[in-house]
């Protein structure tokens, strides 16, 4: 027995003064509330209603129930109101998870921007590398950069494309020379993201399509930071999306190797638990993320 619903068929029984016209509001048969009211007098083990084929009254008991489930079903009612005005409020607080090397290097520049535009939001913000369940950790939204993304009970919009190419220390092709091919990285130490779809090998794409390379890779670091300083340190080639590289390839720490040919791309996905999971905040921070990274004229 739906508890709430017999008590909303019951006060609306006693208002109307009829079981016809309380089963004509509710849009069910007098013959189904009439069972419900059977049932709940059976499990509270008193006489609610007095009825008679002319008339009906209230006993006691059925008065005490009126109007304490009346109380109840104002303060539901008044939960719900307050509920529904808040989730157009851009306020509360915002919990957010994304990898470490899109929080520390795009992402952290706009916190400020969009906490100014919205005072009102209270961040709360996780920099994680591995996949995470946003749900079990109680997240708002989840950050994720990666080809794509599997069939699951998540939604997730798509806010920009990555790029993502190979490099190394000019001091480190000084001494180990530059590859010329795919092939010739077989001669080189190269350096993987632990966490990447499949390691031991890179899909490379170039003028004449796409190769795939075998790696014999030293070292897995499950970092993307940390892999780029070992990259800056000379410790040999790896791969970084565009967004960590612009900075080091100006100040010449690091160079692209094989520069015509680029691993597939990644996009990077906000993922929440569903539309009704997206409050008011937590589109606005969406919206504010999608305009800040100019996502690619093919975005959908």
């Amino acid at each position: 027995m739906d508890r709430l619903s017999v008590m909303k068929a019951f006060c609306r029984i006693v208002e109307r003064g009829s079981f016809a016209r309380a089963a004509e509001d509710l849009g069910v048969s007098a013959a189904l509330i009439s069972r419900d009211v059977k049932l709940l007098e059976e499990s509270l083990g008193c006489v609610l209603l007095t009825r008679t084929t002319r008339s009906m009254a209230l006993t006691d008991h059925g008065r005490l129930y009126y109007d304490e489930a009346r109380g109840i079903l104002d303060r539901v009612t008044a939960m719900e109101d307050r509920v529904r005005a808040g989730a157009g409020t851009v306020a509360g607080r915002l919990r957010v998870n994304a990898p470490h090397s899109f929080g520390t290097t795009l992402l952290a520049p706009l916190l400020p921007r969009f906490l100014e535009r919205y005072p009102e939001v209270d961040l709360t913000l996780t920099l994680e590398d591995r996949v995470i369940d946003m749900i079990e950790g109680g997240f708002d939204l989840s950050i994720r950069i990666r080809p794509d993304l599997p069939d699951s009970g998540l939604l997730a919009r798509r806010l920009a494309r990555v790029r993502q190419g190979l490099f190394a220390a000019p001091a480190y092709l000084a001494t180990r020379g530059v590859p010329r091919s795919p092939a010739d990285l077989a001669g080189h130490d190269t350096l993987e993201f632990l966490h990447s779809t499949h390691t031991g090998q890179w899909a490379l794409t170039g003028p004449e399509g796409t190769t795939m390379v075998t790696l014999n890779s030293r070292h897995l670091i499950g970092s993307s930071l940390i892999l780029r300083d070992m990259l800056v340190a000379g410790l040999g080639i790896g791969s970084l999306p565009d967004f960590m590289t612009a900075d080091l390839l100006r100040r010449g720490d690091l160079v692209p190797v094989l520069p015509e040919y680029e691993r597939p791309p990644r996009h990077i996905y906000a993922v929440t638990a569903s539309r009704l999971s997206a409050d008011a905040k937590t589109t606005a921070f969406l919206d504010f993320l999608q305009a800040a990274l100019r996502p690619d004229p093919d975005h959908s």
